[in-house]
C-alpha cells in the first residue's frame, strides 16, 4: 500500500525514475507477471523482464522505504547499460523497452507490449511540380516533440508542440528530393499523419538540443502541459489518418512525468507518478518518496532554478 523508493547505486537516478514509471503502470506489470521464467540461473541473471519482475516483488512484499535494484542494474550492465554514466531519459527508455521486448519469449506478450506503447504514423511526401507522391507507415515508442519552431522561437504549450510536430514542411533549396516522375530534384511537401495511439502514450520533450553542431544546450523555458489531453481537439483532420473508432480512444490522463534538473553536464532526474490504484501523485526521488499535489507536479513545467 506504500510507495517504495529505489536506492541510487551509481548515478542511477535516471534509471530509477524510469523503472518507477514502468512498475507503477498496472497494465505493464500485468504483462510482466505472465512472462516465462528462464530455466537456468545464468539465463535469469541476463533476463531483463525477469529481473524487473523480481524487483517488483521485492518492492511489494518488503516493508522498507526503499530497496536496492542491484541485481537488475547488474543484468542491464551485461547488455551495455553501465553505472556511473549520465543518461538521457528518452534514450534510456528506448533501450529498456527494446531489451524488454527482445527478451520476452511469448509472442502474445510482445504484441500486448507493442499495443501498450507503440505509436503508428503515416509519412507522406508529395512533389510540388507534379502529382507524384509516396506514403509509408512507421512506428515509434515515443513522440519526440520539439520545443522550438523553425525560426527558433519557443513554443508555449504542449498543444503547440504537438501541432508543430504534425505541421507539413516544405522541402526546398538544399532539402529538395529526387522526383521519379520529373526525373530531377524538385520541391516536396513532407507531412506526417497520426494513425494509431497506444494505451500508454510516451511524449518526449526535446529539451536537449545541439548548437553549432557539437555543443549540447538545455532548453529550460516554461512549458505547461495539461492533466487531460484529447488529440481530437488538438490536431486537425488533415493531421490524422484514422477512423472514428480509433480516434475515440485518443483521450489521455497524465500518469507520470520524468523531469531533469540541472545542466547538461551535471543534473538529476526524478519522477512524479500518479498511482492508478489510489489516484494520488507521488514524487520518486531515488530512495525518497513522498505524496505531492498537482501544484507540486507543475514545477516540472520548467525554469532555470528547478528544485524538487
Amino acid at each position: 500500500t506504500e510507495a517504495v523508493g529505489l536506492y541510487n547505486v551509481g548515478q542511477t537516478c535516471c534509471l530509477n525514475s524510469l523503472l518507477q514509471v514502468f512498475l507503477m503502470n498496472i497494465r505493464f506489470t500485468g504483462i510482466l507477471r505472465r512472462i516465462t521464467v528462464p530455466p537456468r540461473a545464468v539465463q535469469k541473471r541476463r533476463n531483463v523482464p525477469y529481473q524487473m519482475l523480481l524487483l517488483l516483488e521485492t518492492m511489494q512484499r518488503g516493508k522498507q522505504k526503499a530497496v536496492f535494484p542491484t541485481d537488475l542494474t547488474c543484468c542491464l550492465s551485461i547488455h551495455g547499460v553501465k553505472l556511473f554514466v549520465q543518461y538521457d531519459a528518452a534514450q534510456l527508455f528506448l533501450t529498456l523497452w527494446n531489451l524488454i521486448k527482445k527478451q520476452m519469449t511469448k509472442l502474445e506478450l510482445v504484441e500486448e507490449l507493442r499495443y501498450l506503447y507503440t505509436i503508428c504514423v503515416q509519412e507522406h511526401l508529395a512533389c510540388q511540380k507534379c502529382s507524384f507522391e509516396t506514403k509509408r507507415y512507421s512506428s515509434m515508442v515515443t513522440l519526440p516533440l520539439p520545443l522550438l519552431d523553425s525560426s527558433s522561437y519557443m513554443l508555449k504549450t504542449l498543444e503547440d508542440c504537438l501541432q508543430y510536430f504534425f505541421q507539413p514542411e516544405e522541402l526546398t533549396d538544399q532539402n529538395m528530393c529526387f522526383c521519379e516522375q520529373c526525373g530531377r530534384k524538385t520541391p516536396f511537401l513532407q507531412s506526417m499523419k497520426l494513425v494509431h495511439l497506444p494505451q500508454t502514450l510516451t511524449i518526449h520533450l526535446k529539451r536537449f538540443c545541439f548548437e553549432k553542431s557539437t555543443y549540447i544546450h538545455k532548453l529550460s523555458h516554461y512549458l505547461p502541459f495539461p492533466q487531460d489531453l484529447d488529440f481530437n481537439a488538438v490536431l486537425t483532420e488533415n493531421q490524422c489518418a484514422a477512423d472514428d473508432i480509433e480516434k475515440a480512444g485518443w483521450q489521455y490522463e497524465l500518469f507520470a512525468v520524468v523531469a531533469h534538473s540541472g545542466s547538461t553536464n551535471c543534473g538529476h532526474y526524478c519522477a512524479y507518478i500518479r498511482s492508478l490504484t489510489e489516484c494520488k501523485w507521488y514524487c520518486f526521488n531515488d530512495s525518497e518518496v513522498c505524496q505531492v499535489s498537482w501544484d507540486d507536479v507543475k514545477c516540472t513545467y520548467g525554469h532555470y532554478n528547478l528544485h524538487w
